[in-house]
């Protein structure tokens, strides 16, 4: 190796090891847990809000007691083709004293839409004007008429046949490329923000400046940024492995007679059977490949922007704006993956900042292969351009002490 490659090595390796041999990076490790539980939490929360306010939810039918039986059917058969379920049915025996207007004001209850009066020229109060409620009322109010009027018909007994397409739908294939974009968006905010705090710490407590006369700056630029992608890269397996032992532990649980029950049309087979345009194995091994352009180029310029913060206040005012500008490119590169061939995505893919998350979801739409590798050849010319403007401003803040921003090394420096 060449000095300046063992340079770059050793300083990999000593803050590789400096964040690994920790007990805090543990805690780091299974941060995905405290955010998956914290959801969870959340989610369970919101759904049993939203459970008990829809068992609240009702909707009243005042009708004759000779209707009562056809209504249920009605309201039966018409609940299982509705691409929302309607409020609860109510069936009230008419009387002379049946108010729809008490009916609908009664507490205890939400009640959405009270029906009364003849089916043939129902009065339907609702709480919204033209609310789904209120319609759907007037459907089973026609639903008992036909009923009334033909007699008990037999309920129809479709025949239903899948279109086989050959492949795997579009709308699947743009759902592919944006979890590759939300994925890679997802780490890299999560990952790449350490180097800036690390960068200027070191630099605080002089131990930056050290490494800098020991060593040339280059090497200490590009010899941290490759540690930390190193736990970048540990952090990522250690979360597959975790994945895929708990697949395998769901498979080993789960009865065979209930897959083969299942058979392969089943909603989970099919959802496996879908596939990117590029094939399973290279849009993962490209899709890695586009994470760590990502990483790379946020990274470079999260140390570039270390080198010039000396304290906390500092490192939150100068990474914020890196921050919004990565979730613009995140709502730009979400955009493109779902308008794939148009202007907006190409411009995605060309632009070098959203080109890794735009590539990494052509790859899951478009079958061509060599346009990856040119878009590779691409991002590694503008890392190589990020990394040197950083390593400038690395320098000019570390030998500097913050005076300036000095991109040219002084004579002797």
């Amino acid at each position: 190796m060449t000095p300046f490659l063992r340079n770059m090595a050793v300083v990999a390796r000593r803050d590789f090891l400096a964040i690994v041999a920790t007990p805090t990076f543990l805690l780091f490790l299974l941060a995905p847990l405290f955010m998956i539980a914290m959801g969870l939490a959340g989610g369970m929360g919101a759904s049993q809000l939203a459970d008990s306010a829809r068992g609240a939810g009702r909707i009243v039918a005042v009708i004759g007691a000779g209707d009562m039986e056809a209504m249920r059917a009605a309201d039966a058969q018409l609940r299982a083709a509705m691409p929302r379920e309607p409020a609860t049915l109510e069936l009230r025996v008419a009387t002379e004293s049946a108010d729809p207007l008490a009916i609908a004001k009664e507490k205890g209850s939400d009640t959405y839409a009270v029906l009364s009066g003849p089916l043939e020229s129902p009065r339907i109060v609702e709480r919204e004007a033209e609310s789904a409620s209120g319609r759907y009322l007037a459907l089973l109010a026609g639903e008992v008429l036909r009923v009334r009027a033909a007699g008990d018909l037999p309920p129809v007994a479709p025949r239903f046949e899948a279109l086989e397409s050959g492949g795997t739908s579009i709308a699947v294939q743009q759902s592919l490329g944006f979890g590759a974009v939300f994925a890679i968006f997802l780490l890299t905010l999560l990952l790449a923000g350490q180097t800036v705090s690390s960068l200027a710490e070191e630099k605080g407590n002089k131990v930056i400046e050290i490494l800098a006369a020991a060593v040339p700056l280059e090497s200490v630029f590009l010899g941290k940024l490759l540690g930390f992608l190193g736990v970048a890269v540990l952090f990522i397996a250690f979360w597959v492995v975790m994945a895929i032992g708990g697949g395998l532990i769901a498979v080993t649980q789960i009865d065979p007679a209930t897959i083969a029950a299942a058979g392969a049309a089943s909603k989970p087979a099919a959802a496996l059977a879908a596939s990117p345009a590029t094939g399973w194995g290279f849009f993962l091994g490209i899709g890695f490949l586009y994470f760590v352009m990502a990483f790379l180029l946020l990274g470079a310029v999260f140390l570039g922007v270390g080198a010039q913060a000396a304290t906390v206040r500092e490192i939150q005012m100068l990474s914020l704006p890196i921050t919004i500008f990565q979730v613009g490119m995140f709502s730009l590169c979400a955009a493109a993956a779902s308008a794939p061939g148009s202007r907006l995505a190409t411009f995605a893919q060309i632009f070098p900042f959203s080109s890794p998350l735009a590539m990494a979801a052509r790859a899951a739409t478009d079958e061509s292969i060599s346009v990856h590798l040119a878009a590779l050849g691409w991002q590694v010319l503008w890392v190589g351009l990020v990394i040197f403007i950083s390593v400038r401003l690395f320098r000019a803040g570390v030998l500097s002490s913050g005076s300036g921003w000095k991109f040219w090394r002084r004579k002797g420096a």
